[in-house]
C-alpha cells in the first residue's frame, strides 16, 4: 500500500475528474460497493453527464434531435441491459427509429473504436444517398471502483497502479457524411486502422468482479504498445491518397494520443521520433484530468484545438493533420488520421506540462467531467466522403467531426 501511495504522488497527474468526492458514502462504507451499487451510481450520476456532453456536441454541430440517424456508444464501466445509451437517447428526445449500437469490452480504445464504427455507418448511408448524423458517446465512471482496488491491494500486497490513474468523464461527437446542410466541421476523418497484438490478452484488461471491475495492467504494456505504433502508422498513411508532400514523417503531424500513462506517452515519443509538444494536448489532459478510459481521446482532440495549445506547437506551428491513437484490451490499437479545421477552436491559457515517468505503470506483484466543443462533459463533429475505391475515397473526403 505504501508503494502505491508513493506512485500516486508521482504519476504526474495533478487533478482527476470525479462524479464524487473523497467522502462519498459508497467509498467509505465498511465494504467495497457491490456491482449493483456501482450500477445505480452510474445511472444516477453518469447518464446525466453523458446527456450534457451530447447536448453540447449537438449544439455546436447545429444538429437537432430529429436529425440524428444513429447513435454509437461505448463504456467499460457498466454492462446493464438496456444499455445506458437507451436512457441518454430518451432524455435527448431522439426518435425511436434511431439506430443504436453499444460497444463493450474495448476499454480505453473505445472512443476511437466507436468513431470507426460510426464512420463505416456513414459510408453505408452515403452509398444509399442518405444523410447521416451520428451521435458518438463515451461514458466512464471509474473512480467509484477505488475502494475495491484498495481492498485488493491490501489483500494481495500487489502494486495495482490503476487506482492512481483513472477518472470519470463523458464525451460526445457528431459524425456526418457530408450530405445535407451542416455546420462547418472541426475535424475531417480521412482514414483509420485497427489491429490486435497477438497473445496479449493477459496484459491489459478490466476483469469483472462482485465489487465492480479490476484493472489488469502488466509491466509489458508500454513496450508492447510502442512496438505496434510505427507499422500501424505506415499502413494507415499508405491507405490515404493525396496527402500533401509535407506530411509523411510522424513529426510532420500533431498527435492526439490517449494518455494511458506517462510511460505510454514517452515510449510513443521514442518510437515515432516526436516531441512532447507534438502530444501537448495528451499531456495536458493527463495532468489535469487523468485517464478517463474511452472518453479521454475526445478530451484530447478538444483540448488540441485551443489557442494556447497552438502557441506551444513544435516550431510554433499547429499542424493541419492530426494522428489520433488509443490502446485497449486485446491489446488493441486504434489509429486514425484527421484533418483539422484550423479556423475553429476555443481559447484558454496554459502551458505544456509533461509528467515524470513513475517507477511502474503496471498492476501486479511489486516488481513491477466540462469542455465546450468536441464534448467532454466534451464535443465534436466529423465529416466523411467515399464507388469501390474511388467512391470510398470521395465518401471519406466528406466525413467530418463537429
Amino acid at each position: 500500500m505504501k508503494k502505491v501511495l508513493a506512485i500516486n504522488r508521482y504519476t504526474g497527474i495533478d487533478f482527476r475528474s470525479s462524479i464524487g468526492t473523497a467522502d462519498h458514502p459508497l467509498v467509505n462504507q465498511p465494504s467495497a460497493p457491490t456491482i449493483a451499487e456501482i450500477h445505480k451510481l452510474f445511472m444516477s450520476d453518469g447518464v446525466p453527464l453523458a446527456v450534457s456532453a451530447a447536448k453540447k456536441a449537438m449544439a455546436e454541430a447545429r444538429v437537432e434531435p430529429g436529425q440524428i440517424t444513429h447513435m454509437v456508444s461505448n463504456t467499460c464501466t457498466n454492462s446493464a441491459n438496456p444499455g445506458y445509451d437507451h436512457f441518454v437517447a430518451k432524455e435527448l428526445g431522439l426518435a425511436n427509429t434511431v439506430e443504436k449500437i453499444l460497444l463493450h469490452g474495448i476499454g480505453c480504445s473505445g472512443g476511437l473504436a466507436a468513431l470507426r464504427v460510426a464512420a463505416n455507418l456513414c459510408l453505408a448511408h452515403t452509398l444509399r444517398g442518405k444523410p447521416a448524423r451520428i451521435l458518438v458517446t463515451a461514458l466512464e465512471v471509474s473512480t467509484i471502483m477505488v475502494r475495491s482496488e484498495l481492498d485488493s491491494i491490501h489483500a494481495t500486497q500487489e502494486t495495482r497502479i490503476g487506482v492512481a490513474l483513472f477518472s470519470d468523464c463523458a464525451s460526445s461527437v457528431i459524425l456526418s457524411n457530408g450530405l445535407g446542410a451542416q455546420a462547418e466541421p472541426i475535424y475531417q476523418l480521412l482514414g483509420w486502422e485497427n489491429q490486435v497484438i497477438d497473445d496479449t490478452e493477459d496484459d491489459l484488461g478490466f476483469d469483472v468482479d462482485p465489487s465492480g471491475w479490476k484493472v489488469v495492467l502488466s509491466p509489458r504494456v508500454p513496450k508492447l504498445t510502442q512496438s505496434v505504433l510505427e507499422p500501424t502508422y505506415t499502413t494507415m498513411l499508405g491507405s490515404i491518397p493525396d496527402l500533401p508532400a509535407s506530411y509523411s514523417l510522424p513529426a510532420d503531424f500533431d498527435w492526439a494520443m490517449h494518455p494511458g500513462g506517462a510511460t505510454i506517452l514517452t515510449y510513443a515519443e521514442k518510437a515515432m521520433n516526436i516531441s512532447p509538444q507534438h502530444m501537448r494536448a495528451s499531456y495536458d489532459t493527463y495532468v489535469n484530468h487523468g485517464n478517463s478510459s474511452s472518453a479521454t481521446i475526445f478530451s484530447v482532440l478538444d483540448r488540441l484545438r485551443a489557442k494556447d495549445m497552438d502557441e506551444i506547437a513544435p516550431e510554433g506551428r499547429a499542424r493541419e493533420y492530426v494522428v489520433g491513437c488509443a490502446f485497449g484490451p486485446g491489446i488493441t490499437i486504434e489509429m486514425c488520421l484527421l484533418k483539422r479545421n484550423l479556423g475553429r477552436g476555443p481559447g484558454r491559457l496554459s502551458g505544456l506540462q509533461t509528467p515524470p515517468e513513475t517507477e511502474s505503470e503496471a498492476s501486479g506483484p511489486s516488481e513491477d467531467g466540462d469542455v465546450d466543443e468536441i464534448e467532454t462533459d466534451r464535443e465534436q463533429e466529423v465529416d466523411n466522403k467515399t464507388k469501390e475505391e474511388a467512391y470510398i475515397s470521395e465518401a471519406m473526403n466528406n466525413v467530418e467531426l463537429d
